[in-house]
C-alpha cells in the first residue's frame, strides 16, 4: 500500500485514477470504535475527508477547513480510491464512517468507494451536516446518513446551516438519523421545532462537550428532557475513552 503524502508531494496517480482530498484516516493500525450515534461503541475504521460549506465556531474537526489556523498542504493529502480501498479492505472492521468535514462535497469521487467498500462486505456511514442532498446513487443498500444539521448556539447561522430541500432528500431516502449537538434547554426546544417542521426522524440527541467532565454535566442537563420526548440520547465515546485526541 502506498503511504499518502501531502498535497503537491502525493504519490503518482494513474491518469483518470479518482482521487479524494483526506484529512486523516484511522482505524487499521491502531483499532478504534464509532463514538456517537446509533452505531455508537461498534467497532469502525473512519476515513475524514477535508473540506467544509460551514464555518461553525464550535466544530471540532477544525483541521479539515479552517485555513486561518491550519494548513491545508500539511492536513490535507490526495488519495486514490483505490488506495483507500486496499487501506480499509486490509482490517476484518465491518464500518467504514466517511465524515468530514462535509464529505458530500466530494460526492462524485465517492461514488466509486462506496461500491468498492460494499462490494467488499462493508457497511457505510457518512456523518453529514444535512446542507448537501445526497446524489441518487449514493443512497444504496450498506449506507446510512448520521444528519448533523447545526443550530445557532454551535456558532452559524441557520439561514446557512438549515437547509429544508436537503433535509427532505434525507429523509425520502429512508436511510437517515438525524443527530443534533446541544448543551441546553432551548437546544432541545429548537431541536424539537425542526423536528416538526421538517418531519425529522429518529432523532438523537447528543451532548456538547469534549472533556468527560463537561461531557457528564451536560448528559445530566439534559438527559430527562430528551427521555420525556421519546427521543435517543447518545454519548461521545471518544471523549470518555480516549480523551478526544486525533485519530481516535
Amino acid at each position: 500500500m502506498t503511504a499518502p503524502g501531502p498535497i503537491g508531494l502525493e504519490p503518482a496517480h494513474k491518469e483518470g485514477e479518482s482521487t479524494l482530498i483526506v484529512a486523516e484516516r484511522f482505524g487499521v493500525e491502531i483499532p478504534t470504535f464509532q463514538g456517537e450515534g446509533p452505531s455508537c461503541g461498534h467497532p469502525a475504521l473512519f476515513i475524514r475527508l477535508s473540506r467544509c460549506n460551514l464555518t461553525c465556531t464550535k466544530c471540532d474537526s477544525k483541521e479539515s477547513w479552517d485555513w486561518s489556523q491550519f494548513d491545508p498542504r500539511k492536513e490535507s493529502t490526495k488519495q486514490s480510491v483505490a488506495e483507500l480501498l486496499d487501506w480499509a479492505s486490509s482490517s476484518p472492521v465491518e464500518l467504514v464512517v466517511i465524515t468530514g468535514g462535509e464529505p458530500l462535497i466530494q460526492q462524485a469521487k465517492l461514488l466509486p468507494l462506496v461500491r468498492g467498500l460494499i462490494t467488499a462486505g462493508k457497511r457505510v456511514e457518512f456523518e453529514t451536516n444535512g446542507t448537501i442532498a445526497p446524489v441518487p446513487e449514493l443512497v444504496a443498500d450498506g449506507v446510512r446518513f448520521n444528519v448533523s444539521p447545526k443550530l445557532a448556539s454551535f456558532g452559524v447561522r441557520e439561514d446557512k446551516s438549515i437547509v429544508p430541500a436537503a433535509l427532505e432528500t434525507f429523509v425520502a431516502s429512508e436511510r437517515a438519523r438525524f443527530k443534533f449537538v446541544a448543551s441546553t434547554m432551548a437546544d432541545l426546544d429548537r431541536i424539537a421545532e425542526l423536528a416538526d417542521a421538517h418531519r425529522l426522524a429518529p432523532v438523537w440527541v447528543m451532548p456538547e462537550g469534549t472533556t468527560p467532565e463537561v461531557l457528564i454535566a451536560t448528559t445530566r442537563v439534559l438527559a430527562d428532557a430528551v427521555a420525556a420526548r421519546h427521543w435517543h440520547f447518545t454519548t461521545r465515546l471518544h471523549v470518555l475513552a480516549f480523551a478526544d485526541i486525533r485519530g481516535r
